[in-house]
């Protein structure tokens, strides 16, 4: 997997700059620093499209952590009781806030709170970018801790006429300040006089850019504070312990963002068998088609040839069957759906079938005969057996079904 780390400026020193100062970044593959550099946030758009994931580092002057004591909540109620429980704690109105809560330790939870507005616009311009999965972490609890009570570690990120000052106070807890320089000053003696201001008897270690260490460490002047070369090592080993992402907000408000880049292939696969089983369908359809056209237009010829007189002809096959039966009743044969064949059919079956084996067999009402259909209806209380009957008639291509059975009323009809 790889992941692409970004250390973003201050607000106050981006909002007029319109996320155009440069941001530190690095480009982790596996376990391994892949590249690393300094670039303004749009000249990341290639690396950002390509990342599986990107972790913003967001300046601890933007975010502001907090220990609360919370009781037991479920992650329901934990989300809409964060507004109340932070309200009294910041200035400002909860409701234009990001609030996201870590994991409970010794009934205490650290609570990350910044912007909503500015947090939103970020992740719209990296999902404009193309990224897949963003995160964002407090940069103060990406810091390596110190271990130690009486010492902290802090660090500094400069650009143009500022700088960006991050302090980890301890494991939960971290502060950070947006430093402004004068024409004629330099980062150094700013940041360490507000060092000096914050945590003036702490040992510090002050992790700077390389270019700017010597400076550094002329203005810190005594051992309190340590200054070190900055790396990103120190800061992805940070990454790995920290909990509090505050796009799992956004994430939770938009319902999280379906990586389509991920499925191109199989969707290209699953679309390209769809279109060749689309194609054969229409293929076989189409050749089905002709064969039913020549088929039915053999049909009309030989209607046509048998019977030239004819010039209706909707149903060939229908109207041959008619002509056939009409032939038939002319010599004197009858067909099988006649009623006098039904009921001579119907009338032995019956006799050599239940007359013939019962002392009492079941009383007839009434025959029916309409559209070549034998309805047979038995007395009320007749129990007819249908069983014994349906296959004498089946012999002679005759069908037979119940269709009442209050009273007991038989179709009989013609399975040609």
């Amino acid at each position: 997997m790889n992941t692409l780390y970004i250390r973003l400026p201050s607000r106050a020193a981006s909002a007029t700059a319109q996320l155009e100062l440069p941001c530190p970044y690095a480009l982790v593959v596996g376990q391994t620093i892949a590249q690393q550099g300094i670039s303004p946030l749009p000249g990341l758009a290639g690396q950002i499209a390509k990342a599986q994931q990107v972790v913003l580092l967001l300046a601890a002057s933007d975010v502001t952590l907090l220990r609360v004591r919370v009781p037991p909540l479920s992650p329901a109620k934990l989300k809409l009781a964060l507004p109340n429980l932070v309200e009294d704690l910041i200035i400002g109105d909860p409701a234009e806030c990001a609030i996201v809560a870590g994991s409970p330790s010794d009934g205490m939870r650290s609570i990350a709170v910044t912007q909503r507005d500015w947090l939103e616009q970020l992740g719209k311009v990296l999902h404009g970018y193309g990224a897949r999965l963003v995160s964002a972490l407090p940069a103060q609890l990406c810091l390596p801790p110190t271990g130690e009570p009486d010492s902290l570690t802090a660090a500094v990120q400069e650009h143009g006429l500022g700088a960006d000052l991050s302090l980890r106070l301890a494991e939960h807890e971290g502060i950070g300040l947006a430093i402004g320089i004068g024409q004629n000053d330099i980062p150094a003696r700013e940041v360490i006089a507000a060092l000096n201001a914050i945590v003036p008897e702490k040992q510090v270690t002050l992790y700077v850019p390389q270019e700017s260490v010597a400076s550094y460490r002329d203005e810190a002047g005594s051992a309190r504070i340590n200054v070190s070369v900055d790396n990103w090592s120190n800061w992805i080993d940070g990454v790995a312990t920290a909990t509090l992402d505050l796009m799992a907000h956004q994430r939770g408000m938009s319902g999280g963002r379906i990586d389509w880049r991920a499925w191109r292939w199989p969707l290209l696969l699953t679309g390209m068998i769809l279109l060749l089983n689309i194609a054969a369908l229409n293929f076989d359809w189409l050749q089905l088609k002709r064969e039913a056209g020549a088929l039915r237009a053999a049909m009309f010829q030989t209607y046509r040839t048998a019977y030239p007189n004819e010039t209706v002809i909707i149903d060939p096959i229908a109207q041959m069957q008619q002509k056939i039966a009409a032939a038939k009743h002319g010599s004197g044969q009858a067909a099988a759906d006649d009623f006098t064949a039904m009921m001579a059919i119907f009338g032995e079956a019956w006799t050599n079938t239940v007359t013939a084996g019962q002392a009492n067999a079941p009383g007839i009402a009434a025959f029916e005969y309409r559209e070549r259909r034998l309805r047979v209806k038995f007395k009320p209380g007749a129990g007819a057996p249908l069983q014994q009957i349906r296959a004498p008639l089946a012999l002679h291509n005759l069908s037979l079904e119940s269709v009442s059975s209050s009273p007991v009323v038989w179709e009989i009809r013609s399975i040609r």
